[in-house]
């Protein structure tokens, strides 16, 4: 399994008022909310609720506007291009769409987040360990557009967390999988967080995903979170989005 960083002290994450908004358009409004260390936390919401928005918010590709948000010592409505270079290597970030390079293998996709931040350490070493831990070492030679979806996803969460993220950060994980596929993504979540304690925040529409991690689960409507829950039942969760 990859290893993970020691914890911080509490909180890991810290949404304090935090408003966005995109020219006179609100799109989150007033979003506060904690994320201690080795939390699993959900967040659901309709299309267009600010579950994009969050997540854009916590890769450092939006800044507040009003509010402030802290990941850890980085308050990212403050980051300069040096510190959010620094951020970015204590998140681990899986995509719906996976972002894959389709003209490098799988190892060297996994290998290239390691690149982009200059880290040169070990690199053979810890490319093997995350694509064990998701199951494809013996699929490290392949291409993208040889991988079945799923294949695809496991690819991203190994490169997320090849250099051992504090947290890691996923938007829709399992949006474009099948049902099979998204169980072996849930199952690989919850290994990393109750084996290893990563420190886990995803936006999901898929309560079965919900019922297998049983994630705290913050739900948002109209860029306003209308309840945060632990081990929230889905049926209770999904209420009026399904």
């Amino acid at each position: 399994m990859p290893p993970t960083r020691s914890s911080p002290p509490f909180p890991m994450l810290q949404f304090q008022s935090v408003s966005l908004a995109l020219g006179s358009t609100d799109i989150l409004t007033d979003v506060s909310f904690t994320v201690s260390p080795g939390e699993l936390v959900a967040i659901i919401g309709a299309s267009g609720a600010g579950k994009s928005s969050i997540f854009r918010l916590l890769t450092g590709q939006r800044r507040p506007t009003v509010g402030q948000l802290t990941v850890d010592k980085f308050d990212l409505g403050r980051l300069t291009p040096r510190s959010l270079q620094a951020y970015r290597r204590q998140i681990g970030v899986v995509f719906q769409d996976f972002k894959l390079l389709n003209h490098k293998t799988v190892a060297e996709n996994v290998a290239f987040a390691l690149e982009v931040c200059a880290d040169y350490r070990d690199v053979d070493t810890r490319v093997e360990s995350a694509l064990r831990f998701t199951g494809l070492y013996p699929r490290r030679d392949a291409f993208p557009p040889t991988l079945s979806g799923g294949e695809k996803q496991r690819t991203a969460i190994a490169r997320a967390l090849v250099h051992q993220p504090r947290i890691l950060i996923a938007d829709e994980p399992t949006g474009n999988l099948d049902p099979r596929s998204s169980r072996i993504v849930g199952d690989l979540f919850h290994r990393l967080n109750s084996q290893q304690g990563l420190t886990t925040i995803f936006s999901t529409h898929d309560p079965l995903l919900v019922r297998q991690l049983r994630p705290r689960v913050i739900r948002l409507e109209s860029g306003r979170i209308v309840f945060d829950r632990p081990d929230c039942d889905p049926t209770t969760a999904f209420q009026g989005l399904l």
